[in-house]
């Protein structure tokens, strides 16, 4: 009969079910790997150094003439280098650079800025401006963490770095006066406009020698 036919169906098909070897599940799963690290550090830096140029804008007319004046470039005075990490450094001789050595120095030279900029921010006198530079802070140390994951992704070691600017002679000043105090400001606004954008060319080339991220497919057994 139709009926006894449906449940003997039914029958069969359990037994067939209960009687199954574990079968393979397919579970998709996109790895993350160097090439998706390597665009958001790139992103980030791009991010950056729009950030920097509306940070900058404001903080040059904090500092007022002739510092906010669009012709100004003065010559960087020797007393500056060792305090901010210069990117004054020849293109060829950065490019001879190994990936890990670049991506080494960024990371130090961030990690640098990053403290005198936390300076700043405890020393300037509008809460705008303070606003801004703590905006900018927190994006910054963003960068040092993503460069920090991109070298692990390539099996780099992070590389030690200070944690905190260096200091000079005991009981010396950061600047003989007002003025040099400012083109201390100055430099590090361009030293970072310089860095940002050399690191932006670099992860540019970087993520063009890694892969991206690719879609695996990977075979679970699961038993009923």
């Amino acid at each position: 009969s139709p009926t006894g036919d449906s449940w003997g169906i039914f029958t069969f098909l359990c037994a067939a079910l209960c009687n199954l070897p574990a079968l393979p599940a397919l579970n998709c799963s996109e790895e993350l790997g160097a090439g998706q690290s390597i665009q958001q550090t790139y992103d980030l830096t791009r991010y950056l150094e729009h950030q920097l140029r509306t940070l900058a804008g404001t903080y040059l007319n904090y500092l007022g003439p002739p510092f906010n004046e669009p012709d100004f470039n003065p010559p960087r005075l020797v007393r500056a280098e060792p305090r901010v990490p210069s990117a004054t450094v020849d293109l060829d001789l950065w490019r001879g650079l190994t990936d890990n050595a670049r991506l080494a120095a960024n990371y130090r030279a961030y990690s640098r800025l990053l403290c005198y900029l936390r300076l700043l921010d405890g020393q300037v006198g509008t809460a705008e401006l303070r606003h801004r530079l703590a905006h900018f802070c927190a994006s910054l140390q963003g960068l040092v963490l993503s460069i920090g994951g991109v070298m692990s992704s390539l099996g780099y070691p992070l590389p030690a770095g200070p944690a905190a600017p260096p200091a000079g002679p005991p009981g010396a000043p950061a600047a003989p006066n007002d003025f040099l105090k400012k083109m201390d400001d100055f430099w590090l606004l361009k030293e970072l406009q310089t860095w940002l954008w050399r690191s932006a060319k670099d992860f540019n080339r970087l993520k063009k020698k890694v892969p991206p991220a690719v879609v695996t497919l990977r075979l679970e057994a699961r038993g009923f």
